[in-house]
């Protein structure tokens, strides 16, 4: 064999390595990303499982907060009756708006000095803290991942694998203008 011809064969076992190398990590990114996404959805289906008893709880001290409860419990039935194919821009809403139906139900509960001795509410209220702190996490992991996978299907070369197996880039979980008042302190006036 030639020099030229040796030269011409590493080349193309170079290329074939960085295709393969390439390839495999859109592929552990999507991954990720999809393994991301399904932890929020085991801490967001822990949040479900809570709240009923966090409602039946809150209800029994404070009986004419009704629109609190109705509130809480139509968006967790939104954010529930979303399909798991659903698209990601849909669930984040639906969540969004569960997050904020929960501020006003813990700022009502500040009202009531005797709710918040009761040792059942304390624990659901320290059980649907923690797991929010837990679908906090998750979502910025997702969005870790997801950047890093956006960023690798953008760059070149790689865009050049992520172009001919079709990868896409997908969505971050974020507050859309609409659920900005989430992100605002719940007020709360008797």
């Amino acid at each position: 064999m030639s020099t030229t011809t040796i030269i011409v064969l590493a080349i193309i076992v170079l290329v074939a390595l960085w295709f393969i190398l390439a390839y495999n990590g859109l592929i552990t990114l999507t991954n990720r990303a999809k393994e991301a996404w399904s932890d929020i959805a085991v801490q967001m289906k822990r949040r479900y499982d809570l709240i009923p008893n966090l409602v039946e709880t809150v209800k029994g001290y404070a009986s004419h907060e009704s629109s609190a409860f109705e509130n809480v419990t139509k968006a967790r039935a939104a954010a529930m009756g979303i399909p798991a194919e659903g698209s990601i821009a849909d669930k984040m809403q639906a969540e969004n708006q569960l997050s904020g139906a929960l501020k006003t139900l813990f700022a009502v509960s500040e009202a009531y000095p005797d709710l918040k001795a009761n040792q059942n509410f304390l624990q659901l209220q320290q059980e649907l803290g923690d797991t929010e702190d837990k679908i906090q996490a998750s979502r910025r992991f997702y969005n870790m991942t997801v950047m890093a996978l956006n960023t690798k299907v953008q760059m070149f070369p790689s865009t050049l694998v992520a172009s001919l197996f079709g990868f896409k880039q997908m969505d971050l979980f974020e507050l859309s203008a609409a659920d900005a008042a989430a992100a605002e302190p719940v007020k709360v006036q008797f």
